[in-house]
Parts: structure tokens; C-alpha cells; sequence
């Protein structure tokens, strides 16, 4: 720019910068300006700036969003995740309310939507986005329920850019198994998570096709990318991949190593998993005379040991012996123990007593093994019976330890033991067994929380301890369990030993359970796809 004008915008912007490094400064050390005049001039010189901005040439308009075949929702189901989107539960601590939390049900919502392959209504992939942005949980469901149109939205709103990160790829096109030149092309080429999207579609097509990719560029990865496709080996993981994981135990990163070698211990038959044996074998014996398990821990952590990933210094309160005897147990087979321990079974080596105090950290190790490789004899013999005075177990050392073992079973075995451990121990130490449950809980399952919860208010226990079994019942239970329901919406007289107020929030969860039973089988219904 050049002439009048441009000298006038330069010194506009002058007049300007002199007004900002005065108010700065001070206008007794830079200016005779007195304060009320520099205000006054900053408004002035501000119009003149705002006035004198020139309109920038339009921008190109994006491409269109890729067509979404898929049908459209039933009108029914439209309105429904408008009222599920817009539904903003109350911030209440104590008392939940009679009314359903709408926001806790889209979960659901999606997950039927999704099954039955619907598209979402384009106005309101805002708030659906909006929505996934503030809950994590919700992202998996929403970005598939969205489809294309969520990606072309996140390109646009900074605000949902979330949907770029958690699509792998986001959206990109990526060429079949059998098109090797394109493959190799986007391998070499694409952005990283182009590429972590290409290996993931290889692997499950052809795993040995997708690690001899990632072989041929493994050198000249960055270390936190080789970590990310080193994960991928997981789906499709067999005995084949073992050379290139144990090249991997050399590496650079120490976060490789360890993913390597947790890959290697997956593999019964891998040497990894032979050598891990045979140390933590050598530490454990069965004394005869006695029928005792006899520990003897490792006494040192030497360079063979960490190179197959043992982590020689201990978390802090932990004693470095008992650290690398867990480790070296969990790493390796479970079906090695039976052999060195007198071909005993699973269950009859966990009944095993072990001497000086080694019990927790042997039986913890082999529960960490059962969880890693997911046998379900070792799983079964260590969770032990649902109905034994100990609620730990004989072989979990918590119930946190127990809800991984139950993950194992199989769906059906799961909700059965459940259901039997409620309805021994109560539902104060069933709270992490039910999160591993299948949804909707299985008949026997439902019966007993719901019978435990009943037990609950009739002995005047405090309410408000069970609230969060009551959330988890609403979003598990059968919704045809609301029926069987109906006699326990009304308010009991309370005890003299119970807890102030106890009936009236009793009757209050379960109108609010019924009613939420209710919603979830319209919310259900709704979806079903008309019949022909």
C-alpha cells in the first residue's frame, strides 16, 4: 500500500502504539497528556481503528460433508436425543430426585442406535459433539453414531477437535490389504495417525503382513510412535511375531522394552516366557513333609532379568525381593506351576499354605498372570467360591483383583457368581463386581440386587450408601424388572434404629429406578426398526 492512505493507517498505528507505551509508562514520565485526556484519545483512536478495517476477501467455502447412507432415526427417537441432549441434571449431592438423569441414559441410547445402524439428524450433531466433548465415556459412541459429518464438524470448531484425535485417521480413506503400493505409499507417507489407522487395518486382516511393515521402517521411528504401533501387535498376537518382539527388548526406550516383553510373556511358548519360568520356578517349591508352599525370593535383579523387562527398583513401601518375585510370577505360563508343583490344579495349588508370609504376594502375582493371559481354570480356582466368609478370596488380595478375574468367565458364569456373592456378602463389597457385569444384568443377577436392596431398607441401613448401586441398577437392570418393582415405590415406616428420613429417599430411588426402567424401555422400543 502506498500514497495517502498508506501513510495514514501507519500512523494510526503510531498514534496508537505512543497511547499503549503511555499507559505503560505513565503519562507524568512520557506525555503531557493528562489521564481523562489519554482515556479520551484511546476511545477515539479505538473507533478509528475498528472504522478503518477493511473487509477481507470471502473465504473458499469448505467441501461438503461426505454423504451419510445410512437411515434416518425414526421421528420418535429424533425427539428423544433432542430431550437426552438438552437434559441438565440437577447439582444436588445427597437426595438424587425422583426424575431420571436423561444425560446418564444417552450412553445407551447410542449404543442401540449404533447396533440398529442409524444416521444422526445434521442439527443436532452440535450438541452431540458439545456433549462427547465434556465426557470422555460418551466419545466412542457419539463419533460412531456421527460418522463422517463429525469429522467435517471438527475440522471446522477447534472446540471439537477431540473427534480428529480419537478417529484414527480421521476419516482417511485408507487402501485395501491387497493394494501394496498404496499401502506402502501411506505407510512411508501419511500422517501418524494415518498410519497407526493403516497398521491397525492391516493387522486385523493379515498380522504378518502388518508387522513386516512396521519392521521395515522400525529403526526410523520415533520412540514414542514406536510404542504406539508396538501396541497394535496385541490384536492378532501370535508365536510368529516373537523374533521381532524380542528384537524389541533391545531398545532405546525403556517404555518399549516393557511393552515388548508384557507381548512376549502373552506368548506361552515364546522363549521370553521360558526364561521368566524357570526363574520364577526356581523360587518356588513345595515342601513334602509339610504339603507348604516354600518362597525363596530373588536376591538380586541382574541385566538378563531387567532386559526381559523385570523393573529392578520398587515402587516406594515395596522391598526390592518382593517386587521382582511378583514380577518374574506374573510373567510367566500358568500351566508350568502344576509340573513343578507336584501336578496338583489350579485349585488345589491356590488351597496350598505358604510359608513366611509369601501367601499375598505369590497369589497376587498369579492372579495378575490369570488376568494377562485369561485363563479361566487358574480365574475360577483364584476367585474361589462367591459364597466363602472371606470376600476376598482365597487368591485376590481385593475386590479389584477379583473383578479382573471375573472378566475371564465367560458372560453368563459372571452375573452367576455375582449374583451368589451378593447374596452372601450384601452389596457394600459387590460395587466392582457389578461394573465387570454384562448389560442388561442377567435375570439371577438383577433379582439379587434388587432383593439385596429391599433387605437393605427394611433394616433401616443409611440410603445414601447405596446410592451408587441405585445408579448403577438404573442403567443395568432389565427394564422388565420395572414391573416386579412397582410394591417398593412406597414409603415404609421407618425404625427407631433408622437413619433419619430413611423411607421417604427409599421410596424416592425406587420411583426413581421404576421410572428410569420405564424411560429405557421406550428409549428402547422406539429404536426398534419398523417391522415389514
Amino acid at each position: 500500500m502506498t500514497g495517502p492512505t498508506a501513510t495514514t493507517t501507519t500512523t494510526r498505528r503510531s498514534n496508537w502504539d505512543d497511547l499503549v507505551t503511555t499507559a505503560l509508562l505513565g503519562t507524568e514520565r512520557r506525555s503531557s497528556l493528562t489521564p481523562v485526556a489519554l482515556l479520551d484519545e484511546a476511545a477515539v483512536q479505538t473507533v478509528r481503528r475498528r472504522a478503518g478495517l477493511r473487509p477481507a476477501p470471502a473465504a473458499t467455502p469448505p467441501a461438503p460433508a461426505a454423504a451419510d447412507p445410512r437411515p434416518p432415526l425414526p421421528p420418535t427417537a429424533r425427539n428423544r436425543l433432542a430431550m437426552l441432549l438438552t437434559d441438565r441434571p440437577g447439582t444436588s449431592t445427597t437426595r438424587r430426585g425422583a426424575a431420571p438423569d436423561l444425560l446418564e441414559l444417552l450412553p445407551q441410547w447410542l449404543t442401540t442406535a449404533n447396533d440398529h445402524g442409524y444416521a444422526p439428524p445434521p442439527e443436532l450433531l452440535p450438541a452431540l459433539l458439545d456433549a462427547a466433548r465434556g465426557r470422555t465415556d460418551l466419545r466412542q459412541g457419539a463419533l460412531t453414531f456421527a460418522g463422517p459429518r463429525a469429522l467435517w464438524l471438527a475440522r471446522l470448531n477447534p472446540d471439537w477437535k477431540f473427534a480428529l484425535r480419537a478417529t484414527p485417521g480421521a476419516g482417511t480413506a485408507l487402501p485395501a490389504p491387497e493394494e501394496t503400493e498404496q499401502v506402502q505409499l501411506l505407510w512411508t507417507e501419511g500422517l501418524f495417525a494415518e498410519r497407526v489407522a493403516l497398521l491397525a487395518a492391516i493387522r486385523a486382516h493379515d498380522p504378518e503382513a502388518a508387522r513386516v511393515l512396521l519392521e521395515n521402517t522400525w529403526s526410523t521411528e520415533r520412540a514414542e510412535d514406536r510404542l504406539m504401533f508396538l501396541d497394535s501387535l496385541r490384536a492378532g498376537l501370535g508365536d510368529t511375531d516373537e523374533p521381532f518382539l524380542e528384537q524389541a527388548l533391545t531398545d532405546r526406550s525403556r517404555n518399549v522394552r516393557a511393552t515388548a516383553a508384557e507381548l512376549l510373556s502373552a506368548l506361552p511358548h515364546s522363549a521370553l516366557a521360558g526364561r521368566m519360568a524357570d526363574r520364577a520356578l526356581s523360587c518356588v517349591a513345595l515342601d513334602r513333609a509339610t504339603r507348604t508352599v516354600v518362597v525363596e525370593a530373588p536376591h538380586e535383579c541382574d541385566a538378563a532379568m531387567e532386559r526381559d523387562g523385570v523393573v529392578a527398583k520398587p515402587p516406594t513401601g515395596r522391598g526390592e525381593r518382593s517386587w521382582w518375585l511378583g514380577q518374574l510370577v506374573d510373567s510367566a505360563p500358568l500351566g508350568r506351576w502344576p509340573e513343578r508343583l507336584d501336578g496338583r490344579t489350579p485349585e488345589e495349588l491356590v488351597a496350598l499354605p505358604v510359608a513366611d508370609d509369601w501367601r499375598g504376594e505369590l497369589h497376587a502375582a498369579w492372579c495378575r498372570a490369570a488376568v494377562r493371559q485369561r485363563d479361566i481354570g487358574w480365574s475360577r480356582a483364584l476367585l474361589g467360591a462367591p459364597t466363602a466368609p472371606d470376600a476376598g478370596g482365597p487368591g485376590a488380595v481385593s475386590l479389584a483383583e477379583r473383578s479382573k478375574l471375573l472378566a475371564a468367565l465367560p458372560g453368563a458364569e459372571r452375573a452367576e457368581w455375582v449374583a451368589r456373592f451378593i447374596a452372601a456378602h450384601g452389596l457394600s463389597e459387590a460395587f466392582q463386581l457389578l461394573g465387570v457385569c454384562a448389560t442388561p444384568w442377567a435375570p439371577p443377577l438383577g433379582r439379587a440386587v434388587v432383593d439385596a436392596l429391599n433387605i437393605a431398607r427394611d433394616a433401616g441401613s443409611y440410603p445414601w450408601s447405596f446410592s451408587g448401586v441405585m445408579g448403577l441398577a438404573e442403567r443395568c437392570l432389565d427394564p422388565e424388572e420395572a414391573v416386579r418393582l412397582e410394591g417398593l415405590t412406597a414409603a415404609v415406616e421407618e425404625t427407631e434404629d433408622a437413619a433419619p428420613g430413611a423411607g421417604g429417599y427409599w421410596a424416592e430411588a425406587f420411583q426413581r429406578l421404576v421410572g428410569t426402567l420405564r424411560l429405557r424401555r421406550a428409549m428402547r422400543d422406539e429404536l426398534a426398526p419398523p417391522r415389514q
